[in-house]
């Protein structure tokens, strides 16, 4: 059974910082794409950043410049640095990633459970 749990979120004020991170576990033989989402109260969830696992990186136009997506492979881990956030940045944060359990089964989406940034002005 392969989970993603994710952290490091919390309540900050406008124009801190926080990491995410999110640590993929279970039956894990390889992932490709590892990505944060996030879903405000009232909107739909969005596509914050994902990286590949060469790194190739891509990010929403409202996070880029402020937002940096990293991996560790050896660790199966994601991360999210958010600098300079904003209170239009406050939602729950969900890690979505591309995983194969082994290498006779196709690839599979998961999602972590989220967990809630929220950004005071």
């Amino acid at each position: 059974q392969v989970q993603l749990v994710e952290s490091g979120g919390g309540l900050v004020q406008a124009g801190g910082s926080l990491r995410l991170s999110c640590a993929a576990s279970g039956s894990i033989f390889s992932i490709n794409v590892m990505a944060w989402y996030r879903q405000a109260p009232g909107k739909r969830r969005e596509l914050v950043s994902s990286i590949t696992t060469e790194g190739t990186t891509n990010y929403a136009v409202a996070v880029k410049g402020r937002f940096t997506i990293s991996r560790d492979n050896a660790k199966n881990t994601v991360y999210l640095q958010m600098n300079s956030l904003k209170p239009e940045d406050t939602a729950v944060y969900y890690c979505n990633a591309d995983i194969q359990s082994s290498w006779r089964v196709p690839l599979l989406n998961y999602w972590g459970q989220g967990t809630q940034v929220t950004v005071s002005s």
